[in-house]
């Protein structure tokens, strides 16, 4: 498997196996190589955004969008659910398999919690007549926060993948433990790309 291979496949998805194998199956570093490489696209995403966002806000009919005070609260949840994982991530490391477990399913059901606040907050606003095509404040506030929602679901994804084989208990705590420090790693990134949305929100 060449590297354009490796890169193509999903680093969480059963196919990228932490032990390398007679067939030439993925090793650790690998699935972390393609997640870092998918973090990258990420990244050059929202900085295009963040260039298209600043160009538009100096036009004339741009009118700033009132932040609701559950994004604070979103925003402390997104935290600690970044937090669960790493404490899962550090028990999968001591070897203990319970509270790794543990860390998982808190994780999860934290992010549920975020993703359920954020959707709360687009509710409240359309309530409030704020939709995404009265202004381009209002547009682009939905399209930050949109995204960035998306990642966590794709995210979940993941995070179910793991959270069913710590269930089966099918995989033994190394292959479980890479498993959730993926799932870790991305949790902190998309927690970094959602302070940053929120304070280029929040500033501007």
């Amino acid at each position: 498997m060449n590297i354009f291979q490796k890169l193509a496949v999903k680093p969480w998805s059963d196919d990228a196996h932490v032990a390398m194998t007679a067939q030439g199956g993925f090793a650790a570093p690998d699935a972390k190589i393609g997640l870092r490489f998918f973090l990258f696209v990420v990244s050059v995403l929202f900085f295009l955004l963040t260039a298209a966002y600043f160009m538009r806000k100096g036009m004339m009919d741009w009118r700033s969008l009132p932040l609701p005070p559950l994004l604070w609260l979103n925003t402390l949840v997104l935290v600690a659910a970044s937090l669960a994982l790493q404490w899962a991530k550090n028990s999968g490391n001591a070897g203990d398999a319970k509270q790794l477990h543990n860390g998982l399913l808190l994780g999860g059901v934290l992010t549920t919690v975020f993703l359920l606040g954020q959707l709360s907050v687009w509710q409240d606003l359309r309530s409030l007549g704020y939709f995404a095509t009265t202004n381009p404040s209002n547009a682009f506030f939905y399209l930050f926060t949109g995204l960035h929602a998306l990642h966590m679901l794709g995210g979940m994804v993941a995070w179910g993948r793991a959270m069913n084989r710590s269930w089966r208990g099918d995989l033994d705590i190394e292959e479980l433990t890479l498993r959730t420090d993926l799932c870790a790693a991305y949790w902190h990134y998309l927690l970094l790309i959602w302070l940053y949305v929120f304070g280029l929100l929040t500033v501007t």
